[in-house]
């Protein structure tokens, strides 16, 4: 009986340490958990060196619907969205220097991010004006973090597209102008030769009038100079009378 006894308990014993053991075996990361969660931090890390920006996100209180919207609007910018765990962006920031992000890597977050410096927090900052349970959590740019007055500064700032709009519309003015020039030319029948005569042929009358104006405004000098030759007489007409008077007051004496 006693041996009976001490056979269950060493049984119970034994079954207890097993089921102890494949617990904490079942607990443990298994070589393709952790390879999986390797090459996941390491895509992460060549996305956060191959963007420009990026902005972090809690998207909790987002319905399925807002969620849409706000996945569209982000992929019609060409910015890449996706959900993150907190343990694996941590890892991946740490590699290229982004460790100041560690503090705000609780709760859910979403990242996005784009070769575009300005879409992804233009994007997300017009979306959360009208969804203001989305809250921006932090962003980086050029491997710096960025404050969120910072991030707001961005998101004003006009995107790339505008600016090379802009930039095409002052380009294509003269372009235009010559174009329509060309093409005037080329309807009417008109040789570019002829046109370059016509141009020198009404240049030629106005380089004449403009040499023949001095010659005309001689007469004016000379007028002006004539007074100046009259002085010296008008000076010995005045001298006689006086001399006159001398001699006449010389014989009364």
């Amino acid at each position: 009986m006693a041996l009976f006894v001490y056979g269950k308990s060493l049984s119970l014993l034994i079954r207890k340490a097993l089921h102890e053991y494949f617990q904490e075996v079942n607990q443990m990361p298994s070589e393709k958990v952790l390879a999986a969660k390797k090459a996941e931090v390491e895509s992460i890390v060549e996305a956060l060196k191959g963007a420009a920006t990026g902005v972090l996100v809690d998207y909790r209180g987002l319905s399925v619907e807002e969620d849409t919207q706000l996945r569209n609007k982000l992929r019609e910018a060409g910015v890449k969205y996706f959900v993150v765990k907190n343990t694996l962006l941590r890892l991946a920031a740490n590699q290229v220097g982004l460790e100041d992000l560690d503090s705000i890597l609780h709760g859910p977050t979403a990242l996005a991010i784009s070769d575009d410096p300005v879409a992804p927090a233009k994007v997300i900052a017009d979306f959360a004006k009208d969804n203001d349970k989305m809250e921006i959590k932090s962003g980086f740019m050029d491997g710096k973090v960025m404050t969120l007055d910072e991030i707001k500064a961005l998101a004003k700032t006009p995107s790339k597209e505008t600016l090379i709009a802009k930039m095409m519309g002052s380009l294509n003015s003269p372009i235009s102008g010559l174009a329509r020039l060309l093409s005037t030319i080329v309807d009417g029948g008109v040789e570019i030769s002829d046109l370059i005569a016509k141009k020198a042929g009404e240049a030629a009358p106005a380089e004449e009038a403009v040499a023949e104006a001095p010659a005309e405004e001689a007469p004016a000098a000379e007028a002006v100079e004539a007074p100046a030759e009259e002085a010296p007489a008008a000076e010995e007409a005045a001298e006689a009378p006086a001399e006159e008077a001398a001699e006449a007051s010389a014989d009364a004496e």
